[in-house]
């Protein structure tokens, strides 16, 4: 068992396959319900790869040559790809009220604080997950899974993604046009590395709260975009 003192991790995967990084993670879930690590966040960044959640494709004509992997989030099909920064949180909720809204609330909130720090105000959205700009462009998707009270999967941001690649389907269920990134909302380049210390700073501030600390003060959600 780990020390009460080691209380938060974060690791750097750098670029790696997305079947390499789900087999780790999957391990990492298993040794966090041991008690063998901490709460640990993953950055990583990966090849051209479509992952489809346990709600399915649902009619989606997903594009051809790029891989596909049915997994056990929550959500439908997205797009990982270069250019986007995915953050695998695994953590224990059971010291955390068993609580998946809040753990959702959070991992949006560590979203929303990283943005900040490059300058791009975002927020949430009645009625749909992730994190977006001015109520209408989404810059983030999160979905995620918990097994035994152990939430996996995650995070993923836009920063210099090839956004083309989300108008050739329906990602979570959305036209692909509202999809945006970081270098677009910027107007200038980007690297996921530029979002790598806000999003740590931000994970560290957001989960490093003692146990049982209310929510911070709710942010106001912006109006849902209509969406065809």
């Amino acid at each position: 068992m780990l020390p009460d003192e080691v209380l938060l991790d974060h690791r750097d995967w750098g670029r790696r396959e997305y079947g390499d990084s789900l087999a780790e993670m999957r391990a990492l879930r298993t040794a966090r319900r041991r008690g063998e690590i901490p709460d640990t966040l993953i950055l990583v960044e990966h090849p051209a790869v479509i992952t489809v959640g346990v709600q399915g494709r649902q009619g989606d004509v997903l594009p051809e040559g790029i891989p596909v992997f049915d997994v056990e989030r929550g959500g439908k099909s997205t797009y990982h790809g270069p250019g986007q920064l995915v953050g695998y949180p695994i953590v224990d909720l059971t010291p955390r009220g068993r609580d998946v809204r809040r753990f959702v609330h959070d991992l949006e909130e560590v979203v929303i604080r990283a943005l900040a720090e490059l300058s791009i105000g975002a927020g949430r959205v009645n009625g749909q997950r992730g994190v977006w700009v001015d109520g209408q462009r989404k810059i983030a998707s999160i979905g995620v899974a918990v097994e035994e009270w152990v939430a996996f999967h995650g995070f993923a941001v836009n920063v210099d993604t090839d956004l083309s690649v989300f108008r050739s389907f329906r990602p979570c269920g959305l036209p692909g046009e509202v999809m945006t990134s970081v270098a677009r909302e910027r107007r200038a380049s980007a690297s996921v590395d530029d979002l790598k210390g806000p999003v740590v700073r931000a994970w560290e501030s957001v989960f490093s709260r003692p146990k049982g600390e209310a929510l911070p003060g709710a942010i106001t959600p912006q109006t849902a975009p209509a969406l065809p």
